[in-house]
């Protein structure tokens, strides 16, 4: 009996747990979007500002990363692919926040659409694989690290993590010349990616 409940609480990937599962994460990255807005606005110093932003892109990365495969309760592949399918549509909802909400009230100026010569549609397929993305290789790390018994989401997101840390001083060091969330939200993609291909090695 335990058995049967066990297999029937993992690896879900039913719509409505997809469809809850993304609407949640949606919301979630509109609230942090909105919180580095605020902290761009009001935090005049510069250095304190790209800190404080920095933590809430790394923030906002383990949680849309790893929450997905903590809904799925991700331990093989359906429970993977329902992680990246909760990842797509946290994308969607969160596009349709930015749309309806912070766009007509000018939340932000988004120079993305100069670059794509004022249209908006040209980023938008790179967002939807980004949110998928990082809630596939999020969930290949998760249900690795569960198939050992550990199901913590921070000791799950900490590699990745010190990963991007570290990723941001070589790129310092380096003399990139990017803006230190984006070193940090690229550092933690890196990395994530680099943990889930050892995970699946390993697996091998």
């Amino acid at each position: 009996m335990s058995a049967t409940a066990t297999a029937t609480a993992s690896d879900r990937s039913d719509s409505r747990t997809v469809m809850v599962g993304g609407t949640q994460i949606g919301l979630l990255t509109a609230v942090a979007v909105v919180a580095f807005l605020i902290v761009s606005r009001q935090v005049t110093a510069v250095l304190p500002q790209r800190v404080l932003e920095a933590l809430i892109v790394l923030a906002t990365g383990s949680a849309v990363s790893f929450l997905p495969a903590r809904l799925t309760q991700a331990r093989h592949v359906e429970g993977i692919a329902g992680a990246a399918a909760i990842g797509l549509w946290g994308t969607v909802v969160f596009m349709a926040i930015d749309i309806v909400l912070l766009r007509p009230f000018k939340a932000y100026p988004w120079t993305w659409d100069a670059i794509g010569g004022g249209s908006t549609w040209w980023y938008l397929p790179i967002w939807w694989m980004l949110g998928t993305f990082l809630a596939w290789t999020g969930g290949i790390v998760s249900a690795a690290r569960a198939a050992h018994g550990e199901t913590s989401i921070v000791r799950a997101a900490t590699p990745a993590l010190v990963g991007a840390v570290a990723l941001v001083v070589v790129a310092r060091v380096a003399r990139l010349d990017l803006v230190l969330p984006a070193e940090a939200g690229a550092g933690f993609t890196i990395a994530l990616a680099v943990l889930a291909v050892v995970a699946l090695v390993r697996k091998r």
